[in-house]
């Protein structure tokens, strides 16, 4: 997923439909168990003496429910919108409001912000359902398939002392 700035910047059009393996991308991460490879559909053209880059990403992941540990299974699409310029030619305004990235050399590799998008967009608290109760803090019971009969009472450890205060 290499661009050629100055063959772009003279109107060349390059578009990348291809999958990318992830896969080590997010093997550090303990709530993927197992991930798709990344579908890219992107469109690069010169655009008033920049490279903007169009497209998106699509992912399929099966993942760890953050309340139950159940495997459950996310869809990411990811938009892709950037820009890029000829570091010579980016003027600090540009670099600070982040409407530009810089690109120093002749060629431009994509991958990097490709993979930089997609992980900023995994879920950050998979959930398998939205009214997924979760395990039972003190016996590991999924709640989801039953009460457990743990007693859920709360008492902040500030005024357990008063607990038994009124009790004869």
């Amino acid at each position: 997923m290499n661009i050629h700035m100055q063959e772009t910047l003279r109107g060349k059009t390059h578009t990348f439909d291809t999958e990318l393996d992830v896969s080590s991308l997010v093997d550090g991460r303990p709530d993927v168990i197992r991930s798709s490879p990344l579908k890219v559909r992107l469109e690069a053209r010169a655009e008033s003496k920049a490279v903007q880059v169009d497209g998106g990403l699509d992912i399929d992941l099966e993942m760890s429910c953050s309340r139950c540990l159940k495997p459950t299974a996310a869809h990411v699409a990811v938009p892709f919108h950037e820009q890029f310029k000829p570091a010579s030619s980016v003027t600090t305004a540009e670099v600070e409001e982040d409407e530009v990235i810089p690109v120093d050399g002749e060629w431009l590799n994509l991958q990097p912000y490709v993979e930089q998008a997609l992980l900023l967009e995994l879920p950050f608290a998979p959930l398998c359902s939205e009214d997924c109760k979760g395990l039972c803090a003190k016996c590991g019971s999924d709640l989801n398939e039953g009460e457990c009969g743990c007693s859920r009472e709360v008492i902040d450890p500030r005024l357990a002392g008063l607990k038994d205060f009124f009790k004869s």
